[in-house]
């Protein structure tokens, strides 16, 4: 089991979403986050004065799956959230030492 966390530009999340449900992805968790990267930001005056704005608003995915399964959602979320500008984002894929259904109990991949 592996959890996936990705974090994207808001413009791509409703295609993405879809994208996702289109291979059986259901599972999962977003989050509008704020961060900073490569991106830098931009600058704006307030009045009369120069501020950086070095955090951006971005989307955070999280969702957890089978093993067998990582490789197809990393390859839909970059297909989905892919520009070739900076600031696409980036995807991290954690080990999931367990899952538990809290209404039933069940664990590993069954609670999924």
């Amino acid at each position: 089991m592996k959890k996936i966390e990705a974090i994207i530009r808001p413009s791509k999340l409703e295609e993405l979403k879809e994208a996702l449900l289109a291979i059986d992805i259901d599972g999962i968790t977003i989050t509008q986050v704020m961060g900073a990267g490569k991106q830098m930001g931009w600058k704006e005056f307030y009045r009369g004065t120069e501020v950086s704005l070095n955090v951006l608003p971005k989307v955070k995915l999280e969702l957890v799956a089978a093993d067998d399964k990582v490789e197809l959602i990393a390859e839909t979320i970059i297909q989905y959230s892919q520009t070739g500008e900076v600031g696409d984002g980036k995807i991290f894929i954690f080990d999931l030492a367990d899952c538990i259904r809290i209404r039933t109990r069940e664990r590993g991949d069954k609670a999924l």
